[in-house]
């Protein structure tokens, strides 16, 4: 059977222009091993994006697919209202002992999205159910990704996900974020970040740097903090964005901004959380909690569909009341707390404590950026090489003096994606910015391997 053909008869797949499948058909998977990734074919892919950020500890774990094997047999899933089972018990228990302090009710979904649509929605009843009926906006920061839904697309702020649908968006007050690659202020925080005694990047190399930036969040809370429920942000690392990375000082600041202004601090840790940025969640870095964290992605190693909002107890006393009174959250999801996916996250939880993976990574990360730096900063084309835990981006200009982009319809990330796919390594860039994040289990061998078809391919594609 043709299954390229036969994918392109039905399937409609995300985040793609199908016209491009026309000179790049689907790859046909059949098997994932460690971070490889191998075809009908037999031909072999280096998977350094983690599958969408969300494969934490490399494709067919044993551990995790034997969690899973195992609960299958017991129970696939049950409804979630009036019900639970252990694994739901269990996980609860296990993220206790690591998350930030004072989150410990959990709230489960499906997806990332749904996560961020839960913390919305419940910052807003939390307010209109404690007195204060006027709050009831949202703040984000620019440059933002929070999801594909309604709620979350309107506190994202890419253009390119988001412009089409304004219209029918929330109204949300938008804060020109942090960027510190063109740091209006002159200052240079990422690209250098230092290693501290745990070796995790938490500290910047420009000492000066106080987050001057943050300026413009507290002139938006002064303007519109009593009529605003909560600010979502991706802490340090804005993805979608690019890789833009910035300083822990800014959460800090942010955290005693919405204690002054009672606004509720969420943390959207999708893509950030589970070791990404080297400690178990972002917020570590800045020693400060949010009132809401979203969990997706790596909660689950990239096995199942899963997702958590965790909040406070005194946001849960909120909504806990006789049922008459009319406080309850009432907002589900059919999958919510699924038997498969609880396992699943157990048994990261087990891998990422056993065999102190975090830890590990975090030497390794030494190494890849060292020779990431080595490889690309000496292209003329590289405006800035900056990392933080085992994530390292490249980001392409058209001239390093000036920051000037690309001209963006040449495509150039996309085109070398598209050879370094030829060369088995599976880049997919975010425009023009080359991007390595891999699964925590990364060895050192594969990082040479894959910095090296990356470099070949840059050069190939840029004429250099």
């Amino acid at each position: 059977m043709d299954w390229q053909k036969e994918d392109l008869k039905y399937i409609w797949h995300p985040c793609s222009q199908m016209k491009d499948y026309e000179t790049l058909p689907p790859i046909v998977i059949e098997r994932g091993e460690g971070i490889n990734l191998y075809d009908i074919n037999g031909k072999c892919y280096k998977d350094v994006i983690s599958s969408w950020w969300c494969n934490l500890l490399g494709h067919s774990n044993p551990i995790i697919n034997n969690a899973v094997k195992k609960q299958i047999d017991s129970l696939e899933h049950v409804i979630f209202a009036n019900f639970t089972h252990k694994p739901a018990v269990t996980l609860c228990q296990e993220l206790m002992k690591v998350l930030p302090e004072g989150l410990c009710k959990f709230n489960f979904a499906d997806n990332g999205s749904a996560a961020v649509e839960m913390s919305l929605k419940m910052s807003f009843q939390y307010h209109q159910q404690t007195g204060h009926p006027e709050k009831k906006r949202f703040m984000a920061l620019s440059d933002a990704y929070h999801g594909e839904t309604i709620g979350a697309l309107s506190v994202g702020g890419v253009d390119l996900y988001s412009e089409l649908y304004k219209p029918i968006l929330l109204d949300v007050i938008r804060i020109d974020g942090p960027d510190c690659y063109r740091c209006p202020y002159g200052k240079h925080c990422t690209g250098h970040w230092e290693q501290d005694d745990e070796l995790n990047c938490s500290s910047p190399q420009d000492k000066s740097c106080r987050c001057e930036c943050f300026k413009n969040a507290e002139e938006a809370f002064q303007k519109y903090g009593a009529e605003t429920a909560a600010i979502i942000v991706e802490p340090l690392l804005q993805g979608s964005a690019g890789m833009k990375i910035y300083p822990p000082l800014y959460l800090k600041k942010l955290r005693e901004l919405c204690d002054k202004y009672n606004v509720h601090l969420i943390a959207d840790e999708i893509a950030t959380g589970y070791g990404r940025t080297g400690k178990m969640f972002a917020f570590d870095h800045a020693g400060v909690s949010p009132d809401i964290m979203c969990l997706s992605k790596g909660l689950t190693g990239g096995y199942m569909p899963m997702s958590i909002a965790i909040t406070t107890q005194e946001i849960y006393d909120a909504f806990y009341d006789d049922y008459l009174k009319g406080k309850a959250f009432m907002h589900s999801h059919t999958y919510a707390g699924n038997p498969l996916a609880c396992s699943a996250a157990i048994a990261v939880l087990k891998i990422l404590k056993d065999e102190n993976i975090i830890e590990k990574a975090n030497r390794r990360a030494v190494y890849f950026n060292k020779i990431i730096k080595e490889k690309f900063l000496p292209l003329e084309n590289t405006g800035e090489v900056r990392s933080i835990g085992l994530i390292n981006a490249i980001e392409l200009v058209k001239d390093r003096s000036t920051k000037e982009p690309l001209d963006y319809t040449k495509r150039t990330g996309y085109q070398i994606y598209k050879k370094a796919l030829e060369k088995g390594v599976l880049l997919r860039p975010l425009g023009d910015v080359i991007y390595f994040n891999p699964p925590l289990i990364i060895k050192e061998d594969d990082m040479d391997f894959v910095t090296d078809v990356a470099l070949e391919c840059t050069k190939e594609i840029l004429h250099l």
